[in-house]
């Protein structure tokens, strides 16, 4: 298991929320929340006070994450009871980035409004949007689409900073979405 779903899962049998835990370690909600989806990678000081926050030891789950999977499955009910922090939007990575090879995959939930940027330090990427809930809008440059639930896109793109995926629902928004590297 990844290390984040394996603080995620932990600090969820717990029965503690994001904000509980990130006030309690000193860290930020949108940080914890990023490193739960795989998204960064904590330090060994931070990772240290998020275990000590969830009453865990972390070299017990350093060597429980260390069994590297071969297949991630998020199922249908993670993503629909995703806790999204201020940012208003959650990404949730299938392999943490140590793991990632040729692709990169991922789970995003957007709450109304929210925006997820293009990815960075990319020169050039091929991407996959397949909206399995909600409406979202995608803009590469000047060209703009509206995707609706079981819509896909494959799309080539080379200026991250002028891609944006933004949810035009009246609720939540949940996309898959995969590029390569």
């Amino acid at each position: 298991m990844n290390l984040g779903s394996l603080l995620r899962k932990k600090r969820k049998e717990k029965g503690l929320t994001l904000k509980q835990v990130a006030e309690k370690a000193g860290i930020s909600e949108g940080f914890l929340s990023q490193v739960e989806n795989d998204v960064s990678s904590p330090s060994v000081d931070s990772l240290v006070k998020i275990c000590n926050a969830i009453a865990l030891n972390a070299g017990d789950l350093i060597r429980e994450a260390e069994k590297k999977e071969r297949f991630v499955v998020i199922r249908k009910s993670e993503w629909e009871d995703v806790e999204i922090p201020s940012s208003k939007f959650v990404t949730r990575r299938f392999f943490a980035p140590d793991n990632r090879e040729l692709i990169d995959s991922s789970v995003m939930a957007l709450e109304p409004g929210a925006s997820i940027p293009g990815r960075k330090d990319l020169k050039r990427s091929q991407e996959i949007l397949c909206v399995l809930k909600g409406t979202v809008e995608l803009k590469c440059g000047a060209e703009t689409v509206d995707l609706f639930e079981g819509d896909s896109v494959h799309y080539h793109w080379s200026v991250p900073e002028k891609q944006v995926i933004t949810n035009k629902s009246k609720g939540l928004s949940v996309v898959l979405w995969v590029g390569t590297l």
